[in-house]
């Protein structure tokens, strides 16, 4: 199998680290990585391939003779270096919001919309926002088997979601509370240890720029502007994993028993037993969506309850990136 020369972009990072991780343990075929940071990191060794590989500086250069570029260093430097990338001849994938709505920039979840990927007349392909594409991951078999009209989603999101130093604060938080000693958050805007908060930018109707992700970005993915969803984002005090409540409505009824039957056999799904819950420690660590806890609703028509949950570093950005370029590039290999 032919080897790629693959760039990593924000290779220091949570989700940069979780990238270089994911290609070793994938087994993907690299013969040569370019891990790329900010000036203020270059020069740090990462760990890959049984050594170590020394950051390098961003810079309008990086990508000559780079196959498949991944990025995750925030929406900026993704709108300035994506085209830059592109343009040497990689692949792109971004998984900063910069593109996600960009009609010529498709949106993908490869259990979902791999066809999307296909064509991508800039060159790069968006990876979605880490709570929507476990939520398409768990509903795609439904839709695709009875339709959707509507959906009300609230997440409870793990501190991983904003970084390495949200895990360092929580934990030196949760130490701190413990002892009755007050700590000065500088990641999160107030209390994180033993508390609930949402903690994303507001946007308008009252709604965050997260909970609006989830609308638009659901809509796009499905091609169906239709579709209605309703979202409430929380941040909770776990380091990793991401766990949603979701309740569907469906055009059509589905029975409990159809949509175990339908999950059971979905790609990317782990269909947990009747007594089981979807926890985020056991999706952590995991590339599969987990989905339990189906029930139906008192209140909806046709609704069906659900619980979700998944690795939001791995399936809900690093992972997800990385199935895009083993369906494209290794596919066709």
């Amino acid at each position: 199998m032919r080897r790629l020369r693959v760039a990593v972009v924000g290779a220091t990072g949570a989700v940069g680290r979780q990238m270089l991780s994911l290609l070793e343990e994938r087994r993907f075929p690299v013969s040569d990585v370019v891990p790329l940071a900010s000036a203020q990191s270059a020069g740090k060794r990462l760990s890959f391939g049984g050594g170590e590989v020394e950051v390098r500086a961003l810079g309008p250069g990086s990508f000559e003779g780079v196959e498949l570029a991944l990025f995750s260093a925030g929406a900026s430097v993704s709108r300035e270096f994506c085209p830059v990338a592109a343009q040497a001849g990689a692949l792109v994938v971004d998984n900063s919001s910069a593109w996600r709505m960009d009609p010529q920039v498709p949106l993908v979840v490869p259990e979902a919309n791999l066809a999307a990927a296909r064509t991508r007349p800039k060159g790069i392909i968006a990876n979605p926002n880490c709570s929507t594409i476990q939520m398409i991951v768990a509903l795609d078999p439904i839709r695709r088997a009875a339709g959707i009209s509507r959906i009300f989603v609230s997440t409870y999101q793990a501190v991983s979601g904003k970084g390495a130093r949200a895990i360092d604060e929580l934990r030196v938080a949760s130490e701190r509370s413990l002892r009755g000693e007050e700590h000065a958050y500088q990641v999160f805007p107030g209390p994180m240890a033993f508390n609930v908060q949402a903690d994303w930018k507001p946007a308008e109707g009252g709604y965050n720029e997260e909970e609006l992700k989830m609308v638009n970005e659901t809509r796009k993915i499905w091609g169906d502007p239709s579709i209605r969803v309703s979202p409430t984002t929380m941040r909770v005090p776990v380091l990793n994993g991401h766990t949603e409540s979701i309740v569907v409505e469906t055009t059509r009824k589905v029975t409990v028993a159809e949509a175990r039957r339908l999950l059971s056999s979905a790609p990317g799904v782990v269909l947990c037993d009747e007594d089981r819950q979807p926890l985020p420690l056991a999706a952590s660590g995991r590339d599969e969506v987990f989905v339990g806890r189906i029930r139906e609703d008192l209140a909806v028509d046709n609704g069906l309850c659900l619980v979700v949950a998944a690795d939001n570093l791995r399936k809900g950005a690093a992972t997800n990136a990385i199935q895009i370029a083993e369906k494209l590039l290794l596919a066709a290999a």
